[in-house]
């Protein structure tokens, strides 16, 4: 879990280089080799870590409709 966390304080540290209205995934928060570097276990618990996060911090981004591939897409909150 400590793992997951510190994931988590990176990407939300990442979403302010988004400009806003940017749509992302989670993954796209990291470099391709980062994302692949973490296990899919680790992946799946971040995914729903930063969920919570945005449901509790709503301020930061929207969340958008899942892909078709079940991945949660967000949005960048406007300014």
């Amino acid at each position: 879990m400590p793992e997951a966390n510190m994931l988590l304080e990176q990407a939300l540290n990442e979403t302010t280089n988004l400009k806003p209205g940017e749509v992302f995934l989670v993954k796209d928060l990291f470099r391709g080799y980062e994302w692949n570097r973490i296990s899919r276990s680790d992946r799946l618990l971040l995914g729903t870590l930063f969920l919570n996060y945005i449901k509790t911090h709503p301020d930061i981004v929207d969340i958008l409709e899942k892909t078709s591939s079940g991945q949660q897409r967000y949005a960048k909150k406007h300014a």
